[in-house]
Parts: C-alpha cells; sequence; structure tokens
C-alpha cells in the first residue's frame, strides 16, 4: 500500500483515489471481534451491521450497533464480517469473508468517502458520484502511466493503462467493455478512456494538412464525443446525459504503440426521439443548444426562434436540464465541428438541416371540402423547410399531397389523407436526422484515418444500458436485447471459458454452476420463430396489423416459453402487450406501431426531390436507388428497400460480438447508486440488484476460487529465470514444463497458489504481483552490480585513455624540438615547395569521383525513400484488408454451420416427405380398391333402377286396369239406379273404393316423381365421384413427377445453401398459415358433419333429406374448386421459381410444402369420400324401403 508520500503523485485527486495512512493504522488497531461480529438481514436497509450475543439451536439473538436493538433470527441468515483492516478494500477479491453484505458495505463506505472505483477480481465496478470529482486531470493520467495494477489506486485510467500495456506484450488486439444500466456512467468513463489513450500514445509531432486536419489526430478523437453526444444523446427518466446509440470506438496503434488512427461505428440511433419524448425527458440536445441564442447567425441562418416552444416536435417533455449548460455546449459543438476539419460548407448545411427537422414539425394540413384528400394549410413552414433543404416548396407540398407511387411499369399519382400526409412528413423528418447523423460518423471518420500504419486497436465500447420504463417499445427491446448479449459474453469470458480452459489444460476442478444462462431470453428474441423473425414475416403481408402480430406471439411462444408472460395490467402506467424476463429484470413492452418502425416506409416522391436537392449534402445523404441490373448481379441478398429495421440491427450486433470476441477482454462494470441523481446517497437494495445481475458477486467467487493468471511455460521461463538462474543449467537443453516446475519449487512462495497445466502455469489471484515484485528486487539488485561492473570497466577505459595521451604529449613535444633543430634546412625548404604539388592533380580527381558518387548516392536515396513510402501505404491498406477479410471470414464461418444445420433440417424433412409420400401412395391404392367396389356397387343399384321402372310400368298398367274397372263401375251404377234406394249402401261402399283408388293414384304418382329424382341424384353422384377418382389418379401421376424432379433437383442444391437460408423463413411461413388454413377447414367441415348428422337423426322425409345432400354436395364441389384453383396457383408460382437456377431452394421447400398440403388435401378428401359413400349407402337403403312401400300400397289398393 503507497504511503502518503508516494501518493502526492495524484495530486488533488489522492484523497478520492485511497485512505490516509493515518485511517489505515486506525483501522487496524480498531477493536474487533470476529466471532460476534456479523452483518443480519433487515427488511428497510437489506442488512445491517450486529453483534452476536447468544446462539440457542438454529436461532441467533443479536444486537443491532446503530442502535442497540436486540433481533433473533436464523443462524443461516447471518453474514461474517470482515475485520476492519479491510474497510474500504481496494479489491474486493481480497476479503476474508465474501457475501453480499461485505460488498454492499464495502462499495457504500467507498462511495460515502468519494471513492468511486473498486476493483472486483478481474474487473472493476464504478459507481456514479453525480457530481464532479478531480480524478481525471492530466498529473493523474501521468500519474497512472505504466504503473502495474497493484501498484496504483482503482481507477479506469489503470484499466485503459493495462489493456495498452497487454497489447504492447501480448502483440493482441484489446477491448474495454463498460456496461451498466442507463445512467450508470459509461458516457463518462468512455470518454476518460478514449482521454487516457490518446494523451499517453500521441504519435510523434503534430502535422497539420492545410484544409483537411484543423486539430491534432488526439485532438479529433476526444473532439468526436461532444459533436456525437450533441446529435446522439438525450436527457431520460434515469440520465441527464443518456447516450440514445451505441458506439464501438477502435483506437489503432503502431508497433510502438504511437497513436496511428481511429474509427467509430455506430448501433442504433432512436430516432423516433426526433418527433417523440415523454413528459419527464427530452430530444437531443443540439436542439436546445442552436435556440439558446449563443450563437445568433444560427438562428437567423436556421430560422429558428429562441422559444423552444415555438416547435412542437421538440417541446413535449422537457426544454431545460439542470445539470447541463446548452450555451457551453454549443460551444464544445461548435469547435468539435472544427477540429474535426468539417468544411465551412458542410457545417452550415448541417445546422440548416437541423433547423429543417423542427420546421417538419410546425407544418399543418387539412381536409378538402367532401373529400378525404389532404391539403396543405399555409405555406409559410413548408416555404421555411423548403429553403433550408433546397427545394422548391409547391413540387414538396405537391410530394406530399399526392405522391406517385409505381404499379406494374407505370406510376400513377395517390391520393393521401391528413393523418397519411402528417405521418410522412415526420418520418422524413426522422429519416433526415438519422441520415445527418450516420454521414457525420462517416465524415468523421474519414478526417480519423491517417493511412498510418495499424497494427493493433483497442476498442471502447459504449452502449445505451439496460432500459425499464413506464413505456417500452422497439427501441428499448434492441437495446436490452444487445445488453443481455453483452451479458452473455461477459459470462461466457468469465465463467464458462475460464473453467473450460481449467479442464483443456488438466487442472483439477470440479465445474461450477453459477446460473448466469441467458440462453432462454436470447433465443426467444433472436431464433427463427423468435420475435425479431415473427416481427419481420409480419412486415412481409400488407394486411397485417399489431394485433395479428400480437396474436401470432401468444400462439408461438405464450406457455411455451419461461422468458416470455403475459403483463400485469397496473393502473397509472401505460398499455403492455407483452413481457420479456430479461437479466436486469420483467419488462413489458407495447407494441404499437412496431410493423411501421419496422418497415420504415418513405415518401419516395419527396426521396427524389431530395436527390436533385441544391443542398449538396441532403443530396449526398440520399443517393440515388443502384439500377435494377446492378441489383440483380449481386445474388439474392437482403438489402436496400427490402433490410427491415431489425434485420439491419442484428447484423450489425453480429459485427460487434465477431469483434469483441477476437479481442481480449476488459470489463467495467458501472453502478446506479440511487434514482434520485443525488450525490453520496446509495439506495441498498438498487444496487446489490445490480451486483446480483451484472455477475458481480460470481466474478469475485471465481477469482478467489479459479487461477486467474497463467503464463506460458516457455514465457514464464523466459521472464522469471532471474529469480534463480542456477536452477536451469546453462548449455543443457530442458523441457519449459520441467524449468518452470524446478524454478518455482526452489521459490520462497506458497505452492498451493499455483497449479501446472500441459502448457500453462496457473497463479491465484495476487501470487503473480508477489512474482513481479520478487522480480523487480532481482533486477535491481543485478542491475546494481551490473551499474557497478560498468563503471568500473569505463573507468579503467578512461585511465588508459589517459596513459597514452600523457604519452602521446611527450611524442608531440619531442617532434617539436626535432621540427625546430631542422625547419632552416635548405633541403627542406625545397621539399615544403615541391610536395603541395604531387598532391594536387590526385585530389582534384579525387573530389570529382566523390561528387559524382555523391550524386548518385542521393538520387537511390531519394528512390529508395519513394518506394519505402508507398510500400508503407500499400502495407496500411493490405492491413486494413486483412482485418476486413478475417472479419467476413468469421461472419462466413457463422453462416456456413448456419447452413450446415438447415441442410441437415432439409434432409430430415425431405426423408419425412417421402415417407408420407409413400403413405399416400399406399392410401392411394386403397383409395383405388374402394372405388372399384363403389363402381360395382353403382352397378347393382343401375341393375336396380331398371327393376324399378319395370315395377312402375306395372303399377301404370294397373292403374289403367283400375281406370278401366272405375268406367266398368259407373256403368253398372247407371244400369242400376233405378235400384238406388234397395242399394244405397253399396254405392256408399263403392264411392269410399273410387276415393281411395284416386288417393292411392295420386300417391304413386309422387312416388315416381321422387324415384326419378333420385336416380338423377345418384347418377350426379357417380359422375363426381368418378371426377374425383381421376383427379387424384392424376394428382398421384403428378407427386410421382414431382418426386423425380426433386431427386434431380437436390443434387444441384448442395452448392447453393446460403440461398436456402432466405427462402427456408418464407416458406415456413407459408406452411404455418396453409396449415392455419386447413385447421379451420377441418373445423368447418367437423361443424358441418355434426349438422348433418342431426339432420339425418331426424329422418321424417325423404324428399328433405335428398335435398340437403344435394347442397352438401354442391359445397363440397365449390370447396374441392377452391381448393384445385389454388393448387393451380400454387403450381403456378412454382413452375415461374423453377426457371431460375438460384431460386431451385426455394422450389425444393416449396415443393416440400405443397406435398405437405397434398398429404392434408388428401386426407380431407378421403374423409369426404367416405362421408359420400355413406351417404350414398343410406339413400340406396332409403330407396328399397320407399320401393318396398310403394310395392305394400299397390298390394293393399289392389
Amino acid at each position: 500500500m503507497s504511503t502518503d508520500a508516494e501518493m502526492a503523485v495524484y495530486g488533488k485527486a489522492a484523497m478520492y483515489l485511497r485512505k490516509p495512512e493515518k485511517e489505515r493504522i486506525e483501522a487496524q488497531n480498531r477493536p474487533f471481534d470476529a466471532k460476534s461480529a456479523c452483518y443480519v438481514p433487515d427488511a428497510k436497509e437489506l442488512y445491517l451491521k450486529a453483534t452476536i450475543i447468544k446462539k440457542d439451536g438454529g436461532k441467533v439473538t443479536v444486537k443491532l450497533l446503530e442502535n442497540d436493538e436486540e433481533r433473533t433470527v436464523k443462524e443461516d441468515e447471518v453474514s461474517p464480517m470482515n475485520p476492519p483492516k479491510f474497510d474500504k478494500i481496494e479489491d474486493m477479491a481480497m476479503m476474508t469473508h465474501l457475501n453480499e453484505a461485505s460488498v454492499l458495505y464495502n462499495l457504500k463506505e467507498r462511495y460515502a468517502a468519494w471513492m468511486i472505483y473498486t476493483y472486483s477480481g478481474l474487473f472493476c465496478a464504478t459507481v456514479n458520484p453525480y457530481k464532479w470529482l478531480p480524478v481525471y486531470d492530466s498529473e493523474v493520467v501521468s500519474a497512472y502511466r505504466g504503473k502495474k495494477r497493484m501498484e496504483a489506486p482503482p481507477h479506469i485510467f489503470s484499466v485503459s493503462d493495462n489493456a495498452f500495456q497487454f497489447m504492447l506484450t501480448d502483440r493482441e488486439n484489446q477491448s474495454v467493455l463498460i456496461t451498466g444500466e442507463s445512467g450508470a456512467g459509461k458516457t463518462v468513463n468512455t470518454k476518460r478512456v478514449i482521454q487516457y489513450f490518446a494523451t499517453i500514445s500521441t504519435g510523434g509531432e503534430k502535422k497539420q494538412q492545410p484544409g483537411k486536419m484543423q486539430g491534432s489526430l488526439e485532438d479529433q478523437i476526444i473532439a468526436a464525443n461532444p459533436l456525437l453526444e450533441a446529435y446522439g444523446n438525450a436527457k431520460t427518466v434515469r440520465n441527464d446525459n443518456s447516450s440514445r446509440f451505441g458506439k464501438f470506438i477502435r483506437i489503432h496503434f503502431g508497433t510502438t504503440g504511437k497513436l496511428a488512427s481511429a474509427d467509430i461505428e455506430t448501433y442504433l440511433l432512436e430516432k423516433s426521439r426526433v418527433t417523440f419524448q415523454l413528459p419527464d425527458e427530452r430530444g437531443y440536445h443540439i436542439f436546445y443548444q442552436m435556440m439558446t441564442n449563443h450563437k445568433p447567425e444560427l438562428i437567423e441562418m436556421s430560422l429558428l426562434t429562441t422559444n423552444p416552444y415555438d416547435f412542437p416536435m421538440c417541446s413535449m417533455g422537457q426544454i431545460t436540464v439542470k445539470s447541463i449548460d446548452d450555451k457551453v455546449e454549443l460551444e464544445a459543438t461548435d469547435n468539435a465541428i472544427d477540429i474535426l476539419g468539417f468544411t465551412n460548407e458542410e457545417k452550415m448545411s448541417i445546422y440548416k438541416m437541423t433547423g429543417a427537422v423542427l420546421h417538419h414539425g410546425n407544418m399543418k394540413f387539412k381536409q378538402k371540402q367532401r373529400e378525404e384528400q389532404a391539403e396543405p394549410d399555409g405555406t409559410e413552414d413548408a416555404d421555411k423547410v423548403a429553403y433550408l433543404l433546397g427545394l422548391n416548396s409547391a413540387d414538396m407540398l405537391k410530394a406530399l399531397c399526392y405522391p406517385r407511387v409505381k404499379v406494374g411499369n407505370e406510376y400513377v399519382t395517390k391520393g393521401q389523407t391528413v393523418p397519411q400526409v402528417l405521418n410522412s412528413v415526420t418520418a422524413l423528418a426522422k429519416s433526415i436526422y438519422e441520415r445527418m447523423f450516420l454521414w457525420m460518423v462517416i465524415r468523421i471518420n474519414q478526417m480519423l484515418d491517417t493511412k498510418q500504419q495499424r497494427n493493433f486497436f483497442i476498442g471502447v465500447l459504449d452502449i445505451a444500458g439496460f432500459e425499464i420504463f413506464d413505456f417500452n417499445t422497439l427501441e428499448q427491446l434492441c437495446i436490452n436485447f444487445t445488453n443481455e448479449k453483452l451479458q452473455q459474453f461477459f459470462n461466457h469470458h468469465m465463467f464458462v471459458l475460464e473453467q473450460e480452459e481449467y479442464k483443456k489444460e488438466g487442472i483439477i476442478w470440479e465445474f461450477i454452476d453459477f446460473g448466469m444462462d441467458l440462453a432462454a431470453c436470447i433465443e426467444l428474441i433472436e431464433k427463427p420463430m423468435g420475435i425479431f423473425s415473427i416481427l419481420e414475416e409480419e412486415c412481409m403481408f400488407p394486411k397485417a396489423t399489431d394485433t395479428s402480430f400480437k396474436n401470432k406471439l401468444y400462439d408461438q411462444h405464450l406457455g411455451k416459453t419461461k422468458a416470455f408472460e403475459k403483463p400485469k395490467p397496473a393502473k397509472g402506467k401505460a398499455e403492455a402487450h407483452f413481457s420479456l424476463v430479461h437479466y436486469a429484470g420483467t419488462v413489458d413492452y407495447n407494441i404499437a406501431g412496431w410493423l411501421d418502425k419496422n418497415k420504415d416506409p418513405l415518401n419516395e416522391s419527396v426521396i427524389q426531390l431530395y436527390q436533385k436537392s441544391s443542398c449538396k449534402l441532403l443530396a449526398v445523404i440520399y443517393p440515388p436507388a443502384p439500377a435494377e441490373e446492378a441489383g440483380k448481379k449481386g445474388g439474392k441478398k437482403k438489402g436496400g428497400s427490402m433490410q427491415t429495421v431489425s434485420s439491419q440491427f442484428r447484423e450489425n450486433l453480429g459485427k460487434l460480438m465477431t469483434n469483441l470476441r477476437s479481442t481480449h477482454p476488459h470489463f467495467v462494470r458501472c453502478l446506479i447508486p440511487n434514482e434520485s441523481k443525488t450525490p453520496g446517497l446509495m439506495e441498498n437494495f438498487l444496487v446489490i440488484h445490480q451486483l446480483r445481475c451484472n455477475g458481480v458477486l460470481e466474478g469475485i467467487r471465481i477469482c478467489r476460487k479459479g487461477f486467474p493468471s497463467r503464463i506460458l511455460y516457455g514465457d514464464f521461463k523466459q521472464r522469471y529465470k532471474v529469480l534463480n538462474a542456477s536452477v536451469i543449467p546453462e548449455g543443457q537443453f530442458i523441457d519449459n514444463k520441467k524449468a518452470s516446475e524446478k524454478l518455482l519449487g526452489s521459490i520462497d512462495v506458497n505452492h498451493d497458489e499455483y497449479r501446472f497445466g500441459h502448457t500453462k502455469v496457473f497463479f491465484k489471484a495476487g501470487l503473480l504481483g508477489t512474482l513481479e515484485e520478487m522480480r523487480d528486487e532481482k533486477l535491481a539488485t543485478l542491475v546494481t552490480m551490473t551499474q557497478a561492473a560498468c563503471r568500473g570497466f569505463l573507468m579503467r577505459k578512461e585511465f588508459v585513455k589517459m596513459m597514452e595521451r600523457r604519452e602521446a604529449i611527450y611524442t608531440i613535444q619531442y617532434n617539436v624540438r626535432s621540427f625546430m633543430n631542422v625547419k632552416h634546412w635548405p633541403w627542406m625548404k625545397v621539399y615544403y615547395k615541391i610536395k603541395p604539388l604531387l598532391k594536387s592533380a590526385e585530389t582534384e580527381k579525387e573530389l570529382a569521383q566523390m561528387k559524382e558518387n555523391y550524386d548518385k548516392m542521393k538520387t537511390d536515396l531519394a528512390t529508395a525513400l519513394a518506394k519505402k513510402k508507398e510500400l508503407e501505404e500499400k502495407m496500411v491498406s493490405l492491413l486494413q484488408e486483412k482485418n476486413d477479410l478475417q472479419l467476413q471470414v468469421a461472419s462466413e464461418s457463422e453462416n456456413l454451420s448456419d447452413a450446415e444445420e438447415r441442410c441437415e433440417g432439409l434432409i430430415k424433412s425431405k426423408i419425412q416427405l417421402e415417407a408420407k409420400l409413400k403413405e399416400i401412395t399406399e392410401r392411394l391404392e386403397d383409395e383405388e380398391e374402394i372405388n372399384a367396389e363403389l363402381t360395382a356397387k353403382k352397378r347393382k343399384l343401375e341393375d336396380e333402377c331398371s327393376e324399378l321402372k319395370k315395377d312402375i310400368d306395372d303399377l301404370e298398367l294397373t292403374l289403367a286396369k283400375v281406370e278401366k274397372e272405375k268406367h266398368a263401375t259407373e256403368n253398372k251404377v247407371k244400369n242400376l239406379t233405378e235400384e238406388m234406394a234397395s242399394q244405397d249402401e253399396s254405392i256408399a261402399k263403392l264411392t269410399k273404393e273410387k276415393k281411395a283408388l284416386q288417393e292411392a293414384h295420386q300417391q304413386t304418382l309422387d312416388d315416381l316423381q321422387a324415384e326419378e329424382d333420385k336416380v338423377n341424384t345418384l347418377t350426379k353422384s357417380k359422375t363426381k365421384l368418378e371426377q374425383q377418382v381421376d383427379d387424384l389418379e392424376g394428382s398421384l401421376e403428378q407427386e410421382k413427377k414431382l418426386r423425380m424432379d426433386l431427386e434431380r433437383a437436390k443434387r444441384k442444391l448442395e452448392g447453393d445453401l446460403k440461398l436456402a437460408q432466405e427462402s427456408i423463413m418464407d416458406l415456413e411461413n407459408d406452411k404455418q398459415q396453409s396449415e392455419e388454413k386447413l385447421k379451420k377447414k377441418d373445423f368447418e367441415i367437423s361443424q358441418l358433419l355434426s349438422k348433418i348428422e342431426d339432420e339425418q337423426s331426424l329422418g321424417a322425409q325423404l324428399q328433405k333429406k335428398i335435398k340437403e345432400l344435394q347442397a352438401r354436395i354442391e359445397e363440397l364441389e365449390e370447396e374441392i374448386e377452391a381448393e384445385r384453383a389454388a393448387r393451380a396457383k400454387v403450381e403456378k408460382q412454382r413452375a415461374d421459381l423453377s426457371r431460375e437456377l438460384e431460386e431451385i431452394s426455394e422450389r425444393l421447400e416449396e415443393a416440400g410444402g405443397a406435398t405437405a398440403a397434398q398429404i392434408e388435401m388428401n386426407k380431407k378428401r378421403e374423409a369426404e369420400f367416405q362421408k359420400l359413400r355413406r351417404d350414398l349407402e343410406e339413400a340406396t337403403l332409403q330407396h328399397e324401403a320407399t320401393a318396398a312401400a310403394l310395392r305394400k300400397k299397390q298390394a293393399d289398393s289392389c
């Protein structure tokens, strides 16, 4: 632990980083009873400090320290307290007793002393202070530079420096993941990480290129934040400066750690906030900054006012924030635009378009008299929008009220109602804002790309935290899903990979399940038939509504997945349609407008005006759509206008997770201390909930139980051989593992705190730091000895030189004396005159040669330098291309594995379909046998009909005979008139007989007519049954032919797996819809069958029953015709699709779906066939009974 003198290097920040020596000494001397000191649970404060008085069985009596109250609690509810020396400990993994109460109180006491950073095992926890602390000054940056983790107090700068040092030593990309709920301080810590890297790794001299860079690279990296915050941050219920978009900032370095360049990737800007805010929230900061009148020229340029309430689009909630000075922020935003190198024209265009977005909300429209068509209600605001965007106002209003829509190959003008026009206006405002924001990110990346050599990068992730509001919509689902994925990545890295590493290395380890599996919720959202999948499916159907979307979600997931629940209605809260159980809590979501948000439709007529705008920036962010031919060449790929918001979000999230998996992550967990944003106040329940959800406690436990530090044997031998070089003899080969074992065995350390794996040596937390200290001490000793030897050697060399100088002086003195003696000799004078003349000729020649060599070397050097520069630039581009290709390969690998899984599913489906086809074939053979039997019965019925006709002829003859007898009887009556008096009784009898015969005659005629109708009906039934048999035979032949086609197509499909992925989803949806239709038909048929059975039970009159059967047959004929039409339509679609080789996969799946549909259709037809057969048999029996009755009546009449 550092002394107060050592902490002086941190300046004013020292008191906010580490306890002073006096406090540490007092804590160590404080009396403490380890057996009685404890924490007990409390309903109000969660945990309270107490002292154990007595134990009685499973009960413990304790006295609370705060008020001396005595309580009796269960023994297993008591948590032991750590000794006072562990108060405000910097790394909670070092605690003697690790429990929730100890962790909570340690954080609470450190927070009360404004020590907001605390290590928690392998990562750092930070609590939002809700006030400014002097812990980020330049002197603090300098103090942390190059310090090991245990040498300095916990700080975000320490995490950053560790990542930087790991990058240099391990030559591996790093990432810093700053996570936590909304309002926990992620954005502030992100800015501090960037500030640290920009400060410590300046890449040499700050060269400015005129017209491009107004600031140095490190200045530009820092300046990117104010600009992005102005356009991407807003006030929410929990955070006054909440990031409403995610960003992944990659800072690139050269081989020596010098800053090379940077780039920013953004995710999911919440563009709905442009046009809508909740009452306690605010829109994006830039709107209110511009209206402060701090820069009047902006008000004049963008035609704004200083009153935000003049613009309803940005004044639905709050317009000011206490903790933000919009004037100061506007100055920072404006300076950032200049530092980042935007041209003056671009800067003016940004401000103008921002103002135009606000003016969109003031445009008014009204309904024409006696029409639903909308028309402008005044053009003042429209004129302002058109002026700021470089458009013609009349053309813009015409495009809004009468947009041109493409129908087939022609364009037609479509009328718009007032609500439709207003929706179109708000959609355009959001689109302009979003595209301008994305363009600014692209321009910033262009400015930060210096073309210098990039070898490694450190990525900093700042993404919107987990959000649970009263009203949660699609944006909250995407944000929470991202946090769910990041939490899973953290869990996987911290718990799963860590323990798998132990098993792989042969470390004896019992696998610990920390219960942090988030797969259920993630799969519910992203897997096939998950929430995003169903949302995208519904967006494909024009008649889909929010209700149909909700019904599909309930049908698919309610009661089947634990993570999906029906919301419980609460008073005073917004309506919710479904609930998801996330790791941080259960969230109620409202699905109103999700389909439109996901499709993100825009008025194409207005977009075409934007593309021709005189405002260059507007034309740039709305480029013309690529030609259709170019789109076809690109293969079948979701993109352009067909790409939904959810699919684009999932694609970006997939790239982010691939990036993170390729780096060594460092985690910073941000915590919210209270909901009221009060400095120094910590709500225990809120903090402990975050600790449980974020895996902080589990991280400490695995850090303590496991071996968080590990080094390869070769690296360990190379680095720590200096501790005891005698155990590794020189000149003799020794295995790295054995050398490491000998080396550790000879060092005075706790030998239970390390383990030897197959390729690495593993250390408990803290041991590696001890080894580093021992190495530093040994190196200090060796360096001291080396310095002494060097100084001795240098002094001996200096002494030799001094002796040589003395001898040289003696020699010079001797030669000077000799020269003085001979300089006046005559021959010496002649020698002096001749000597220079001998060397002059050679000197001139040498000078000419040297000049020639110099020119040549100068030319070669220039050529070499140019070549070097060209190669360096080429290497930078190749490295970038290599990184892109690596990401692409990783993505393609995942796609390939998904495709293989889908291929296996297709093969299984094919096998099942073949089995069903075989079953249908066998059933069809049975149907043919039944048909043969029915044909035989039909012939038998025809014979019976002919017999009945003969009986009818006999009856007619009998009637004729009866008529003759009647005439004879009448004649007899006339002849016996005279005997009427005596024959009254006979006449009366004959009259009755006559009447009876007339009734019998009439009944016979009615029965004859009924029998003729029956024969006609049976003939029609026979014709229909024959037609059905023919259709079934044709279907069988067609299915056999289709099966052969599918066999041939299957061989070609193996190379087209990627294209099959998209078609599978569509066809599965079609299949599901077909199954729903079939279920509905089956239900209708069952209802009709029950109705017919009820009508049959009445059985009162034969004629009524025959009519009902005829109605039933006609209904079935209509259904058969409808099914034939539907089948013909499907066959036509299948034939069209089979023309394109790229979409053979769709044909396979559609054929599979068609086969399944045919199976269901055949089942249905079989049931109808059986029903008709039963009806025919019943009709035959009734016909026979009727004929028998007629015969009996005839016999009675005779």
